[in-house]
């Protein structure tokens, strides 16, 4: 599977294959949107929390006697009933959203998203990404001869400080390592851009490899 490779000054320079097992998977939106939802829910961050009526302060002795005051029964000032006892069914901070997923399934969804945005040429592939100097200006005019000039995830091969720099203070672009990458911010951003290295570095970190590739075993022989 052959794809057009670009270089910095938005000119056509060849073209790269796409390894078939990785980009050119057939989609199952209810496998992604399984995989979405877990990952979304992992990244919960909880912060609402409620005392209930064990956790608030009082309540060491009852109001008044059960009997004989024309009042209703009271048995504790921290009732939920009363102003400043505890909140029945509050939010509350030891809630699991922890949602398991097989790494298989993950792999799979990213391959699936991956596939999606090469049939809908919303890859664009690089020869190298390469910055002199660290300058929000540089990476906005490289981006500009490109076909992805907003909403972009910068694939990178390995960590390039320069990149990350660069590109960091432009709205709606985001960089990332390719060993990071997952399904849902593959789908946040409507555009990838990589260098051609980082297509290497993609199949070495979530292509299964075949059996000749393991390394075998050796046994000592006494």
């Amino acid at each position: 599977m052959k794809i057009t490779v670009y270089n910095i000054e938005g000119k056509e320079v060849g073209n790269t294959l796409l390894p078939k097992e990785i980009f050119d998977v057939k989609m199952n939106s209810d496998l992604v949107h399984q995989v979405v939802v877990s990952q979304m829910a992992n990244r919960r961050q909880i912060t609402a929390h409620t005392k209930d009526r064990s956790e608030v302060r009082g309540g060491g002795r009852k109001p008044w006697r059960q009997k004989g005051t024309g009042r209703a029964r009271a048995g504790s000032i921290r009732s939920p009933l009363w102003r400043g006892g505890g909140v029945t069914f509050g939010p509350r901070k030891d809630k699991i959203f922890k949602k398991e997923v097989p790494n298989k399934i993950r792999k799979k969804a990213l391959f699936m998203v991956l596939s999606e945005k090469v049939r809908k040429n919303l890859l664009v592939v690089l020869d190298e990404l390469k910055i002199d100097k660290a300058k929000t200006k540089e990476m906005i005019s490289i981006l500009q001869k490109l076909p992805c000039k907003k909403n972009c995830l910068i694939l990178l091969p390995t960590y390039d400080k320069k990149v990350i720099l660069s590109a960091r203070n432009i709205p709606k672009i985001v960089t990332m390592d390719a060993r990071n990458l997952n399904a849902l911010d593959a789908l946040s951003s409507r555009y990838l851009l990589m260098p051609k290295n980082t297509i290497k570095s993609i199949k070495e970190t979530f292509a299964d490899k075949s059996p000749e590739e393991v390394p075998q075993k050796t046994e000592n022989k006494k």
